[in-house]
C-alpha cells in the first residue's frame, strides 16, 4: 500500500481518493487470510461505490484512517466494495444487507461489533466505539491489558497512567495504541485499586501519568490539556524516540489484487467512455440494472422469506410483464418468474435461486452508456433504476394493468433489497406520504416523475453529485420546451405535455443497443463458465440458433442484415423472424409467425 497522494496498489486513483490508505478487500479468500486469520482487530466498512450515503460517509471513514493509522498492527482498517459482484459471498457472508456498515473483526474472534455509520459521526466518535470494543478483548493485544507492577518495572523507558475514570482510562488505552509505532517506548495503564504499585511511585492523585526512566528514576508528567494529542506530543518529542513506519511497511500489508469474474465490469477498473445522447435509452444500461439488481442486490440475503420474497417476487412479476427486452432477456425473466411461482415453501436459499430449472441468459456485464458518471463512483446502478421504473410506469400504461402495481413493485424492492440505506429510507417515506393516493395508470407514471424531480432538487450541489452531471428538474426545456409554463411568473409544469413527453421518451422505438452483447456471445460465456466451475464440458443446450450479421447503424440510418441458419442435431422449425441482435432458441418462440426466408432483411428501424 503506498503511501502520500499515491494510488493504492490494485486501485484506481478514484478509488484511492475515496478511500485513501484503507486496504481494499476483495474475496472472502482476503476476508479469511486478512481478517479472520489476523491476530490484529480489523474494523471494516462494507459499502458500494454506486451509494450516496457511502459517499457522505468515506470522509470520516478516510479521517478516521488517518487517525489510527499508527494502531497497526493492532488495529487495521480495511474497506469491502458490496457493489463489486466478486464480493458478492463475502458480503453475503457478513450479513451486510445496507451500506455502509462497519463491522469489526477482533483477532482470531468470529465476534463482530457494528458501530454507528452515521454521516453525522464523528471520526473521534467511531475512534472510541472501537477503543469500547477493544476493551472486551484485550487478551488479543496483551499491552490493552491493565498493568501489574512486574510490567511496569520492565518499561525501560516508559510511560504508564495511574487511573481513577473510565475516561482516562480510554484515554490511556489510546495513547498506548498511539506509541506502537515508536521504538525505545512503551505505554501502560494501571488502575487504581493497583496498591503495591501505587505505594513504590508514590501516586497520589488520581488520574495522573508518569514517565520512568531507564536510570530507573521516574517523575509525574505534566501537560497543558489533559488530552490524547496532549500526551502523544509530549512522549514523540523526548530524545531517542523514533517512528517505527518504515517498519510497518517492510511488513508488506498491502492490497491483494482483484479477482476477476468472468464478463463483469470492477469499479475499481478505469473505464472507458461512451458517447451517449441524453435523449435516448440504452439497453445497456437497463440490463446492467436487472443483473446488478437481480444478482448482486437480491444476494446479499442468504435467505429469502415473508414479505421479502413476496417483494421479490412481486418485481419479478412486474418485470415478466413489462420490460420490453431483447427475447432471451424476457425468457429470463419468464424462466424466473415460473419458478418463483411455484415456490410453495415459506423461504427460498439464495443458492436455489442462482439456478433457476431452465436454461436461460441475463448479461452479466455491468455496462453503463447514459448512466455512466464522469468517475466510476459517480452515477451507474442509482441512475439505471430510475430508469428502469420510469420505463416499467410507461409501459404499464399501454396495458389493462392496476395503476398501482409497478409503483408497489418499486416500493417493495426499493425497501427490502435497495442497499442505500438512506436513500431506501427517503423513498419510503415519499411513497407513505402520496403513493396510497395514484389512481390511474398515468398518475402512477406522473408520481414518479415528480418524487425523481424531488430527490434531484433535495441532492443537488450535494457531495454525491456527478459535477459533470448535475441534478437538475427534468425533462429541460431544452427536452420538452412545452413541459415548461409561468403562471403569475413563476415556473410551472405543463402535466398533460410532460405527460406525453414521458410516453415518448420511455416507449421502447426509443431504446437503443450500442455496447449490449449479442446472445451468441453471452451462450458461448455460459457455456465456459460452466466448464471452467464444473470440469464438464459446457453444453449450448442442443438449442437451434439463428446467427445474424449485421451492417453499421449511424444515427438512425437503416442499414441491412442477413441471417445464416446453424445447423444442429435438435433443430426445429423457427416461427419468430429472428432481430438482428440476438439469436433465437426455438423452443422459445411462439407459432404466430413463418420464419424469414434466409437471406431476407428484417432490420427496419433501430437495433
Amino acid at each position: 500500500m503506498s503511501g502520500g497522494s499515491q494510488p493504492i496498489d490494485g486501485v484506481s486513483t478514484d478509488e484511492a481518493y475515496w478511500h485513501h490508505g484503507i486496504p481494499k478487500i476483495w474475496t472472502w479468500l482476503w476476508v479469511a487470510s486478512l481478517v479472520l486469520n489476523s491476530s490484529s482487530a480489523w474494523a471494516v466498512e462494507f459499502y458500494a461505490s454506486w451509494c450516496g450515503h457511502c459517499k457522505r460517509f468515506a470522509p470520516t471513514w478516510r479521517a478516521l484512517a488517518a487517525d489510527v493509522l499508527e494502531w497497526r498492527p493492532a488495529v487495521i482498517l480495511g474497506a469491502v466494495n458490496c457493489a463489486d459482484e466478486s464480493n458478492k459471498e463475502v458480503c453475503r457472508d457478513f450479513r451486510i444487507t445496507r451500506y455502509p456498515t462497519l463491522k469489526i473483526a477482533v483477532g482470531l474472534s468470529s465476534v463482530y461489533f457494528v458501530p454507528s455509520t452515521d454521516v453525522d459521526s464523528s471520526p473521534q466518535d467511531l475512534r472510541q466505539g472501537i477503543i469500547t470494543h477493544l476493551e472486551k478483548y484485550q487478551d488479543v493485544y496483551p499491552p490493552l491489558k491493565p498493568a501489574r507492577k512486574t510490567s511496569v518495572m520492565g518499561l525501560v523507558p516508559g510511560m504508564f497512567c495511574a487511573l481513577g475514570s473510565l475516561t482516562w482510562e480510554r484515554l490511556a488505552l489510546q495513547v498506548t495504541l498511539d506509541m506502537q509505532q515508536y521504538t525505545n517506548i512503551a505505554v501502560r495503564r494501571v488502575l487504581s485499586n493497583e496498591e503495591e504499585l501505587v505505594k513504590e511511585y508514590n501516586v497520589t492523585t488520581f488520574p495522573s501519568a508518569y514517565l520512568l526512566v531507564n536510570n530507573g528514576s521516574f517523575s509525574r508528567i505534566s501537560v497543558q490539556e489533559e488530552a490524547r494529542s496532549s500526551y502523544t506530543s509530549f512522549l514523540r518529542g523526548l530524545s531517542g524516540i523514533n517512528d517505527k513506519t518504515l517498519i510497518l511497511r517492510a511488513q508488506n500489508i498491502t492490497t491483494p489484487p482483484p479477482s476477476r469474474v468472468p464478463g463483469a465490469e470492477h469499479p475499481t477498473e478505469t473505464t472507458h467512455w461512451k458517447h451517449a445522447d441524453n435523449s435516448k435509452l440504452y439497453m445497456a444500461d437497463l440490463e446492467s440494472a436487472l443483473h446488478h439488481s437481480l444478482r448482486v442486490e437480491t444476494a446479499k440475503f442468504s435467505i429469502l422469506e415473508g414479505e421479502q420474497l413476496e417483494a421479490l417476487k412481486h418485481y419479478v412479476a412486474v418485470l415478466t410483464k413489462y420490460f420490453p427486452g431483447r427475447p432471451f432477456v424476457k425468457n429470463f425473466l419468464h424462466s424466473l418468474d415460473n419458478w418463483l411461482k411455484q415456490v410453495k415453501e415459506p423461504n427460498v436459499s439464495q443458492r436455489a435461486l442462482e439456478k433457476p430449472p431452465n436454461p436461460a441468459v441475463l448479461t452479466n456485464d455491468v455496462t453503463w452508456v447514459g448512466c455512466q458518471g464522469s468517475e466510476p463512483r459517480y452515477r451507474g446502478y442509482s441512475c439505471s433504476i430510475w430508469t428502469l421504473f420510469h420505463l416499467l410506469t410507461v409501459q404499464a400504461s399501454w396495458h389493462s394493468a392496476q395503476n398501482a402495481e409497478v409503483l408497489g413493485a418499486m416500493r417493495g424492492y426499493v425497501h427490502y433489497f435497495f442497499g442505500c440505506e438512506t436513500c431506501s429510507e427517503h423513498f419510503e417515506e415519499m411513497a407513505a406520504e402520496s403513493m396510497d393516493q395514484v389512481k390511474s395508470l398515468d398518475e402512477a407514471i406522473l408520481w414518479l416523475w415528480s418524487r425523481h424531480n424531488r430527490v434531484n432538487a433535495r441532492l443537488a450541489g450535494d457531495l454525491t453529485e456527478d459535477p459533470k452531471f448535475p441534478k437538475m428538474q427534468w425533462p429541460p426545456p431544452d427536452m420538452c420546451p412545452s413541459c415548461h409554463k409561468e403562471i403569475n411568473g413563476q415556473h410551472a409544469w405543463d402535466e398533460a405535455a410532460v405527460l406525453h413527453f414521458l410516453k415518448g421518451h420511455y416507449s421502447p422505438v426509443n431504446i437503443y443497443f450500442a455496447y449490449t452483447k449479442p446472445e451468441t456471445f453471452l451462450l458461448a460465456r455460459e457455456s465456459r463458465d460452466v466448464e471452467e466451475t464444473t470440469g464438464a464440458k459446457g453444453q449450448l443446450y442442443g438449442w437451434a440458433i439463428w446467427v445474424t450479421f449485421q451492417g453499421a447503424m449511424i444515427r438512425g440510418v437503416p442499414h441491412t442484415c442477413t441471417h445464416t441458419r446453424v445447423s444442429s442435431p435438435h433443430l426445429q422449425q423457427s416461427s419468430l423472424p429472428p432481430t438482428p441482435w440476438l439469436i433465437r432458441t426455438p423452443s422459445r418462440r411462439s407459432s404466430a409467425q413463418p420464419s424469414p426466408p434466409l437471406g431476407s432483411s428484417c432490420c427496419s428501424g433501430r437495433c
